[in-house]
């Protein structure tokens, strides 16, 4: 037994140590040709075909087997009557889908950006920008960045729709009110024109088991409040002052692009559902973002863009890794949960 154990332990021991020399050849390698190629990539999808493909396969499936041959060769002879009209010298007007899946940091603004970039560079008269975006907001900085963004396609005069299907609050509502037309699903969430801040404070935690912090500044109001030091009034009053010159900001924002608004009525950090949006003067109409694209499907080309990072080896089996915990950890969520209905 002592013996096989040994031979065991060796033998673990050499597939450890040819698994760390393929995994620093394979790092290697990673950084060697980490320079070459594009670190992104421009992906386009013109969803006028891909909404043709699935009409017809749909159809093919409906159809009874003996007349399946006839919709194919129908479908051919509508594929070269649609190359003969589309080969003329006028470019049709484009509608340009983006998306932007925001979080607390709004992450997503650069890559936003570049993807606006592009965008203007084909842009023509007559082309529109829908904007599928869900966000609840988060720092104000990085939301005015993703704001300042989508400004860009409006003063360039192109004319632009957003779409909220699910929520656009805070931070995500200043990005939104921007747009020409807003249009939000029947229990989308608009609103919150309001600026929050918390921090904890645990000064008298410290002083009660003798511990001192200094808080060392240059300039009066560098900083107002402290989690470890001790705050003072002036220093509550600046802090608040700081809040209300925000939200004043954020105020005459949406004021400037939806002037017929009541922004005092709405800029009490509420949130309004759908049509109550609508009525508030927060959106102009009731609706998914889906059912508009098809409207414009039977009006338009319809291209969707989006700008993708290219991942390497080592992003994406760190991305493998990490989705593997994360399933692990919702199995074992779900299980506790199933548990604990199983006891009541």
């Amino acid at each position: 037994m002592n013996e096989w154990l040994t031979d065991f332990g060796m033998f673990l021991a050499q597939l450890l140590a040819v698994v760390v020399v393929v995994g620093l050849a394979a790092a290697a390698l990673i950084r060697a040709r980490g320079g070459e190629g594009e670190r992104s990539r421009l992906r386009l999808e013109e969803l006028n075909g891909e909404r043709r493909r699935r009409r017809r396969r749909l159809q093919l499936v409906a159809s009874p087997p003996g007349a399946r041959k006839r919709l194919r060769k129908a479908f051919r002879r509508d594929d070269k009557a649609r190359g003969k009209a589309g080969g003329g010298a006028e470019r049709t007007p484009l509608v340009w889908v983006l998306d932007f899946h925001g979080d607390l940091k709004a992450s997503g603004a650069g890559r936003l950006a570049e993807e606006v970039s592009a965008l203007l560079d084909v842009a023509e008269a007559g082309d529109e920008a829908v904007i599928r975006l869900e966000s609840p907001g988060g720092l104000v900085h990085a939301y005015g960045h993703a704001a300042a963004e989508l400004d860009r396609l409006r003063e360039a005069g192109m004319r632009t729709t957003v779409c909220v299907d699910r929520v656009a609050a805070s931070g995500g509502y200043l990005m939104a009110c921007g747009a020409d037309r807003l249009r939000v699903a029947p229990f989308a969430v608009l609103g919150s024109i309001g600026v929050v801040a918390q921090l904890p404070n645990v000064h008298r935690l410290l002083k009660r088991h003798d511990v001192d912090v200094e808080v060392l500044t240059a300039g009066r109001y560098k900083r107002t409040l402290t989690v470890l030091g001790e705050n003072t009034e002036e220093g509550r009053e600046k802090f608040l002052e700081d809040l209300e010159a925000v939200h004043g900001q954020f105020k005459r924002h949406v004021a400037a692009r939806r002037p017929g608004l009541d922004i005092e009525a709405v800029a009490t950090g509420e949130v309004w559902y759908g049509e109550a949006a609508v009525e508030k003067g927060l959106a102009d109409e009731v609706g998914t973002s889906e059912a508009y694209l098809r409207e414009r499907l039977d009006q338009a080309r319809v291209v969707s863009l989006r700008l993708e990072r290219r991942r390497n080896l080592a992003d994406r089996l760190g991305l493998a890794v990490s989705r593997g915990v994360e399933q692990g950890l919702e199995r074992g969520l779900e299980a506790l949960e199933a548990r604990g209905w199983q006891k009541r």
